[in-house]
């Protein structure tokens, strides 16, 4: 699990520059999810969906912000299924910062936290940085912003680098008796923007992708300094170029690092005549200049869009090479691994058994996906919306400013079909959809009828299922 890694960054996707090419075999063993969304694109909520497999709304946290979670988790009941749960690497927003939610161990390295297992140990390796946090003040970084620069120490000291020893390492010590359920959680791609140095200078070297370009946008009113939060702005020239450089090299990097992972869990699982899974996927994505948007929180694809692979050995039963345009979330992991375990699943669930689609016995799911964001960086920033996998419809509450986006024909999202008189009845309906889809809410967004604008939208609200 990367942090902030956009969905089409696979070179399998096409995608003009990034290579990963051990991701792109884990995918033609498997499964590619192409509509997978982060249905509250930002780090905390995005995690506690994974964990817990309901909406942002289910749990009452529909934007970037925490509460201590009360209900049943991933690890939890495959704990209590028989299996040891191990965390290695960023650790998934816990709330209180100590609670394991059911990982059994826990290697922490988070990169943005103090005094954690990667900072005590690039502190004793590399004594002169004084811990990470002093590393990049000096390099000029920030753990939000497009700045990049190479890693400045050996390459074994990176991050992505100790994530995987540390888990390769712990597989190696597990008892061969129980089956384990391992989360490697990389900080990369998200800022810093450090790769080592031959990856960011290989990428610097090529030629890159120019970000998407929405008719939509007023383009005139983006600065190159960005507005104040970070969150706007004209991403161009070498600014554009470290940036993407930094990104993709921290990509390729993560993908060139995790394969002796894949490959030791496989011989470990069949070493111990267990059917082996794996599944990649991400909290959500980096809008990386397009549409003058920069980190994430937003509704379009480079923010709200992740990877989904999943492969498994043959045991299981899955397609392989299986592409699917299924919309699907976060929130469908616990389902699906709970099933493949043969644990049992807490109810009610929002997240969906994938293991029927992965098998070619299903192809649907849900009507339509819904995804969200309350204000982060500014009021102007919430959403709401809708994607059936070829349409996305997005609704922003702060003044009902509506889009529409047919990802079939438009992938980038340049074209906004909710201007185009001839789209007035399609655009209706989906407006219909969002209507029902929030009738009941507690900010009163919709009255059963009608969208209605300029409703308070706190990050934090009455949980809306009794559980």
């Amino acid at each position: 699990m990367p942090d902030q890694m956009r969905g089409d960054c696979l070179s399998l996707l096409g995608h003009p520059a990034v290579r990963t090419p051990h991701l792109d075999k884990l995918a033609a063993e498997g499964a590619l999810f192409r509509r997978a969304y982060s249905t509250c694109p930002s780090c905390i909520p995005a995690r506690a969906a994974l964990l817990t497999g309901l909406f942002p709304a289910t749990r009452g946290v529909v934007g970037y912000a925490a509460r201590p979670i009360s209900y049943p988790t991933l690890p939890q009941r495959l704990a209590a299924a028989g299996y040891q749960t191990v965390l290695v690497g960023r650790y998934m927003h816990q709330k209180p910062l100590e609670e394991s939610y059911g990982y059994q161990v826990e290697i922490r390295g988070s990169v943005h936290v103090d005094d954690d297992a990667y900072d005590r140990f690039l502190k004793q390796a590399a004594p002169a940085t004084g811990g990470i946090r002093n590393l990049l003040t000096r390099q000029g970084l920030s753990y939000n912003g497009w700045q990049a620069a190479p890693w400045p120490l050996a390459d074994d000291l990176h991050p992505t680098a100790w994530t995987v020893r540390q888990a390769r390492k712990i597989l190696a010590e597990l008892s061969a008796e129980r089956p384990v359920f391992l989360t490697a959680s990389f900080y990369a791609p998200h800022p810093p923007l450090f790769p080592p140095r031959r990856y960011f200078d290989a990428y610097r070297r090529q030629k890159l992708p120019a970000p998407a370009r929405g008719d939509w946008v007023d383009w005139p009113a983006l600065s190159p300094a960005g507005d104040k939060p970070g969150h706007r702005v004209l991403l161009e020239g070498e600014a554009l170029r470290a940036a993407e450089a930094g990104y993709f090299g921290l990509i390729q990097h993560l993908d060139d690092q995790i394969a002796p992972l894949m490959a030791g869990f496989k011989k470990r699982s069949r070493k111990a005549r267990r059917p082996w899974m794996i599944m990649f996927t991400s909290d959500h994505g980096e809008m990386l200049g397009d549409h003058g948007f920069y980190r994430k929180c937003e509704p379009y694809e480079g923010s709200a869009n992740i990877p989904f692979l999943v492969a498994a050995a043959p045991e299981l039963g899955f397609k392989r090479g299986l592409r699917s345009e299924l919309p699907v979330c976060l929130e469908d992991v616990m389902p699906t691994l709970l099933a493949l375990a043969g644990a049992s699943c807490p109810q009610p669930m929002d997240g969906v058994n994938l293991a029927p689609v992965l098998r070619g016995e299903t192809q649907r799911l849900r009507e339509c996906l819904h995804f969200e964001h309350a204000p982060c960086y500014s009021p102007l920033q919430a959403f709401q919306a809708l994607t059936d996998g070829q349409f996305k419809y997005i609704w922003r509450p702060l003044d009902g400013s509506e889009q529409l986006f047919d990802l079939a024909r438009d992938p980038r999202e340049e074209h906004d079909l909710a201007r185009e008189p001839s789209r007035r009845a399609l655009l209706g309906q989906w407006r219909a959809r969002m209507v029902r889809q929030l009738a009941g809410r507690p900010e009163g967004f919709s009255d059963g009828t009608h969208l209605i604008p300029g409703r308070p939208y706190p990050a934090l609200q009455a949980k809306l299922k009794e559980l």
